[in-house]
């Protein structure tokens, strides 16, 4: 049962200060998903070389490609970013990446190519991570970050895209407004898709 709104804790957009806490946040929520799995298959580097990889991106949307919202209580964080104009990606990516990932590059390239492939090409804003830390998952920090963006974004008339994990991340965003795209799937690796979800502005 989700939380009352009153007790969830306010939100703020993140700054170059809150780099390293957001990278926390959802090195902690992520690592035990599926394709986090695929991407970093032994257990002992899988949170250092992930979070490297999602400050990467978490620093290019807080130095101007999007936005990062956390709670106050550092509990739970949303990675957007601004595709409604030219698409930029963190600097020097390709060389970072071969760093960061090691032996599991091939894995992040792999990942990175679909994603590209099967990414919608209308202007949109699209959310990239949507982290809860794992002792307060399911209690409505998750939909307190949705709707802060969404209610901005639909009074610009601008739509959302993500790629949801899980059957059940997909219900959530169902609530949301998202519709599933076709094809409905990213195919990472054999029995790991990732769901590619569209939300008309308006739609909440």
């Amino acid at each position: 049962m989700s939380s009352p709104a009153s007790t969830i804790p306010a939100l703020r957009v993140a700054g170059d200060d809150d780099i390293e806490l957001v990278a926390d946040i959802i090195a902690d929520a992520f690592e035990d998903l599926d394709v986090i799995r695929f991407l970093v298959p032994e257990q002992e580097h899988r949170w250092q070389v992930s979070r490297a990889w999602y400050r990467l991106y978490i620093a290019h949307a807080i130095g101007g490609a999007g936005q990062v919202l956390v709670t106050e209580d550092h509990s739970a964080a949303a990675v957007w970013f601004d595709r409604t104009g030219t698409v930029t990606e963190p600097e020097r990516y390709a060389e970072r990446l071969a760093e960061l990932a090691g032996d599991a590059l091939p894995r992040f390239q792999h990942l990175d190519e679909q994603m590209d492939a099967h990414h919608p090409r209308d202007p949109h804003w699209h959310l990239l991570f949507l982290a809860v830390r794992p002792p307060i998952q399911n209690h409505g920090f998750g939909s307190r970050l949705l709707t802060q963006t969404h209610t901005r974004l639909d009074a610009d008339g601008i739509p959302a895209y993500l790629e949801a994990t899980s059957p059940q991340n997909q219900h959530l965003y169902h609530r949301h407004g998202y519709t599933d795209m076709n094809p409905p799937t990213i195919d990472v690796a054999d029995d790991i898709p990732l769901y590619r979800m569209w939300r008309p502005a308006g739609t909440d």
